[in-house]
């Protein structure tokens, strides 16, 4: 895209620019996180901000963009309030933080950022940071909950079979609602990370 055609985004950059573009974005992730992936639209989401969807393109490069982003502010809440959970209370083990995040990963973000998940899966073309994003997002607050004494690949692989773990336990709950099925993943897996911090 020439400098010409971008130059009307310029006085979006600005502060001004910025912090319109957060309060829109937080709008729109609202709106997400209550009605989900279906039927989205950037008329749907002008609505949902008070604005036009013209004033949408302005600050952001089309829909796509928009819904990427807003999934990713969805998901940055989710993992804040998860790790809010997993550091209450001191001395805590590993497998006790993990277990404190699962309510969070439930929560009021989830159908639609499981949605997300699968809307990668179904149009890999238009929507694959959908999902490679999660993982970037994740990854580094998981990583946080090892112990400090431990090898950076120690780290890496424990937090990485976290992640899996969880996902797949997500992907569980939202398709079958198998709670015994699950509560007996999680014992495994806690199992797991008891051991692995004992080792």
């Amino acid at each position: 895209m020439s400098d010409e055609r971008t130059g009307y985004r310029r006085s979006a950059r600005s502060p001004r620019g910025e912090a319109r573009r957060r309060e829109l974005l937080d709008k729109v992730a609202d709106e997400l996180g209550v009605n989900g992936l279906v039927d989205f639209s950037l008329r749907r989401a002008a609505r949902a901000a008070g604005t036009t969807h013209k004033v949408l393109l302005y600050h952001f490069e089309g829909p796509e963009d928009l819904l990427t982003q807003a999934v990713l502010q969805l998901r940055e809440r989710r993992i804040g309030r998860a790790m809010e959970a997993a550091a209450a209370g001191p001395d805590r083990s590993l497998a006790d933080r993990v277990r404190s995040m699962w309510p969070t990963l439930i929560g009021v973000e989830s159908g639609v950022l499981d949605q997300a998940i699968g809307l990668a899966m179904y149009d890999a073309g238009r929507y694959a940071d959908l999902a490679r994003s999660a993982s970037r997002q994740y990854l580094p607050a998981l990583l946080t909950l090892c112990p400090d004494a431990w090898e950076d690949q120690r780290k890496t692989e424990v937090a990485e079979l976290i992640l899996a773990t969880l996902r797949g336990f997500l992907i569980e709950w939202r398709t079958s609602g198998d709670a015994a099925g699950i509560e007996a993943g999680f014992a495994a897996l806690l199992r797991a990370l008891e051991r692995e911090e004992q080792a």
